[in-house]
């Protein structure tokens, strides 16, 4: 039965899967043949995919709190490549990614179609980061990072890389906090967390073989970033988040 329940979900998210390569080739032909879609078209579309996708995985999502009404800058928790969709399927906005993401078979170029915008890790360039970052702001889009900077198994909330905030204080852009866990029988889920050596088709076997568990997101009260410190801001956001997640506990200094 297990089997089975695994092909049919692969048949699922092939479907979604193609359905996604045809829209993002679509993309690529207009922009070729100089027809370039507005950015807003692209990332309703990129919307309506994720949600798709989000509803090939064996999750139950669970969404408390309210979508915010205004562009702004999404801050979440980290565990696992599927926080996208999940997140994603809320709002259209634009991602920001590991530079390592570009290189996955398939996922990597519709990421790069849909406008995602990659960071390499030590880079060293932070002023051109947040021009780039504060130019999708002052352009009306909502923007989603992760400032752990890296995966974690949901453990502990490691410290924010607080330069990423830099785009929201300059822009005057209220940020979204957001706690988002995986729960498996109301305990933390192993199977979600994209860790360590994990490599993505294996851990996606492992998921869709898996019985369906629970997803939760919870938006918290947005931020005010204006005349804010970026690492006075960066505490400010870990602390709501940590304590979504764990309760109150204490809260490391930002990076």
């Amino acid at each position: 039965m297990s089997r089975l329940r695994l092909y049919g979900r692969l048949a699922r998210l092939c479907g979604v899967m193609a359905i996604g390569l045809s829209l993002a080739s679509g993309l690529k032909i207009q922009a070729l043949l100089g027809a370039k879609p507005p950015h807003a078209s692209r990332h309703r579309l990129c919307r309506w995919f994720l949600a798709r996708l989000a509803a090939t995985l064996p999750y139950e999502v669970r969404v408390t709190g309210h979508c915010p009404t205004r562009p702004t800058l999404w801050l979440a928790n980290h565990l696992s490549w599927v926080d996208i969709p999940f997140l994603g399927m809320l709002q259209p906005m634009v991602f920001l990614a590991k530079f390592e993401v570009r290189q996955w078979p398939l996922l990597g170029w519709l990421a790069a179609e849909a406008g995602t915008r990659f960071i390499r890790r030590g880079g060293g360039d932070s002023g051109m980061l947040t021009k780039v970052l504060s130019a999708e702001l002052q352009q009306g889009r909502n923007l989603l990072i992760f400032p752990e900077g890296t995966t974690t198994n949901g453990a502990t909330l490691r410290a924010f890389h607080s330069r990423l905030l830099s785009c929201a204080i300059e822009t005057g852009t209220p940020i979204q906090p957001v706690a988002i866990r995986y729960l498996r029988d109301g305990q933390t889920d192993p199977i979600a967390p994209f860790i360590d050596d994990d490599d993505l088709l294996s851990h996606l076997f492992r998921l869709l073989a898996a019985d369906v568990a629970v997803v939760e997101i919870q938006l918290l009260q947005p931020i005010d970033s204006r005349g804010m410190q970026r690492n006075r801001l960066g505490r400010a956001c870990h602390t709501a988040i940590e304590e979504a997640l764990y309760g109150s506990a204490r809260v490391p200094e930002a990076a």
